[in-house]
């Protein structure tokens, strides 16, 4: 089994105008493994998954999928280059990505949702993708929704078909930025339990969130980023077990409804 990983994150920077969101995040994650981000709000936790999904370029560092630089390496002289769109292309095409929110087409079925980039991206005969896309709403759980509009579909079930759009790709790696964040707990529950499920089958995520126990229960790493650095990083036990980090402990004292109790 390659040592490399999945994820390799080196001095990343990340800046908008005046303010430093990332500053100088160094950060692997395993094959095969889930890697959680927590943190408050405006940490830079959603900056640096979108960094990472090459949705935005980082002001500086590097960032390698499976090894191989995305969207920028080191020259020569060890000066910081930007790599052509075709060699950016077929790496970053290896991270799909869940947001927070659904973002699915409202005039298109589940199963249109899951399947047209299948056809325009992948250039994949209409009846071949839809196959491929049924396949993936039943994984999720949804094969009997696939006829149904969004405006149809609970909160839970579009999220499911985002996840089943993403996985339709066939990436090697998931990111999920607060997948579950605008769902009530009920809903929410639904959908990080399709997450555990992937997670069984090996799939490589990268999650931010705040639901601390599945953070706890599903994390083979938990990485704690305050102010745009990582200020703590480690196993679920070398993190949330006693004696904590002061910073940690004030967190977790913020989200004690949101499944922290379990940990205390």
């Amino acid at each position: 089994m390659s040592l490399t990983p999945a994820i390799r994150v080196r001095g990343l920077v990340k800046r908008f105008g005046q303010t430093t969101v990332l500053d100088g995040i160094d950060l692997d994650a395993g094959r095969g493994e889930v890697t959680c981000l927590i943190g408050p709000s405006g940490s830079g936790k959603s900056t640096l998954l979108r960094c990472i999904a090459f949705l935005e370029e980082a002001t500086d560092g590097f960032i390698e999928i499976d090894g191989e630089p995305l969207g920028f390496a080191a020259g020569p002289s060890g000066e910081r280059m930007r790599l052509p769109q075709s060699a950016i292309r077929p790496v970053r095409s290896r991270v799909g990505m869940v947001f927070q929110q659904f973002n699915l087409w409202p005039h298109m079925t589940a199963l249109g949702n899951v399947s047209e980039a299948l056809v325009i991206v992948r250039g994949m005969k209409r009846r071949d993708a839809e196959a491929r896309a049924m396949a993936e709403l039943e994984k999720v759980g949804l094969s009997g929704r696939a006829s149904h509009y969004p405006s149809e579909l609970s909160g839970g079930q579009q999220q499911r078909v985002a996840i089943a759009r993403a996985l339709a790709l066939e990436p090697r790696i998931m990111l999920f930025d607060e997948p579950t964040s605008s769902l009530d707990p009920e809903l929410t529950g639904e959908v990080l339990n399709v997450m555990r499920d992937l997670a069984k089958t090996g799939m490589t995520m990268l999650v931010v969130t705040h639901e601390i126990g599945f953070a706890a229960s599903v994390g083979a790493k938990i990485v704690f980023l305050d102010h745009g650095k990582l200020l703590v990083q480690g196993t679920p036990g070398e993190v949330f077990g006693k004696p904590r980090h002061p910073r940690i402990e004030q967190f977790l004292d913020t989200y004690l409804d949101r499944g922290a109790a379990t940990l205390l």
